[in-house]
């Protein structure tokens, strides 16, 4: 007796044993065929260098960001001034460190809140269908019927342009495209023999939809949500650039590139307009390296090879 019981205990470890090794394996393929990609590993790179400096800019920055010394404007590069100085005499790279923190965290914060929303709602739309699913993609219809540069104009002519509101209007404002991805990954998913199990055990809808389904689409929503965090980045410097976004002292790069737009800045401290810009577009375009690397990583015609 004791036997068939070690016999059966065996045969009940095997495979979640198999299953664990499976996605083990899985995992590996994953991995590997990211670090294949040379362009995601230099984005993976620089998006590691880029962060750091950031998280870590009180303790690399030379100077107080907002320290202004006006014997000083508009230095030039040089030993104390590694990058120069703006027009208020203000350490140049420093700026660009503590900036960094801020387009850094309105671009993830955004992600994370617009993600979230997006995923909720097109999974709701996508597992229930009929009634709910045409009231929600209607009203996701609406809101991309209305050009995004306008709608965040008038809602910072009405609001405060503060980091907090900043990334609440991207999440208003840029939740449909991950709805709609997430809808169509749960249209196929949910007639799965799995899905169909759960229903006929009586999980409730709400574990079914966020245990069972929504983790199986998580592989597009990764891609997406990487992708995205560079294009907040760049919404987030153009409204500053526009003089709408977040207002001074507090650095981003594109109030940095905002307040460097003067011809005379342009033509005798090439160095101000510079780095701001080639911080924005390193960093957007690291963002895009990774995400194409993670999107052929988890491609499953890829990964079965």
């Amino acid at each position: 007796m004791d036997q068939f019981n070690q016999a059966g205990k065996q045969e009940s470890i095997t495979p979640n044993q198999d299953t664990l090794g499976k996605h083990r394996s899985m995992l590996a393929i994953i991995v590997s065929k990211f670090f294949q990609n040379k362009l995601a590993v230099f984005g993976l790179a620089m998006l590691f260098i880029i962060i750091g400096s950031a998280v870590f800019a009180p303790l690399i920055a030379p100077h107080d960001p907002n320290h202004q010394t006006l014997i000083a404007r508009l230095h030039e590069p040089s030993a104390e001034y590694w990058l120069g100085a703006d027009q208020l005499g203000r350490d140049l790279f420093s700026r660009l460190l503590y900036a960094g923190q801020m387009s850094l965290l309105v671009g993830f914060a955004a992600m994370a809140s617009s993600t979230f929303i997006g995923a909720t709602i097109g999974a709701i739309a996508g597992y229930f269908g009929g009634l709910i699913d045409n009231i929600l993609m209607r009203i996701v219809d609406i809101i991309i019927s209305f050009p995004n540069i306008f709608l965040l104009i008038t809602l910072v002519a009405l609001f405060r342009p503060s980091p907090f509101w900043l990334i609440v209007m991207f999440a208003i404002l840029t939740w449909t495209g991950t709805a709609r991805l997430v809808r169509g990954e749960i249209l196929s998913l949910k007639r799965r023999e799995y899905v169909l199990a759960a229903r006929i055990l009586g999980l409730p809808k709400w574990r079914i939809i966020f245990n069972h389904i929504l983790p199986n689409a998580i592989g597009p929503l990764i891609v997406s949500a990487t992708l995205a965090i560079g294009g907040y980045i760049i919404a987030e410097s153009t409204l500053s650039f526009l003089g709408l976004g977040i207002s001074p002292p507090t650095a981003t790069w594109g109030n940095m590139l905002s307040a460097a737009q003067n011809l005379t800045i342009f033509q005798t401290a090439w160095w101000y307009p510079l780095f701001p810009g080639l911080m924005i577009f390193i960093t957007v375009l690291s963002f895009n390296f990774v995400g194409d690397g993670l999107r052929d990583a988890l491609d499953p015609r890829v990964v079965e090879k």
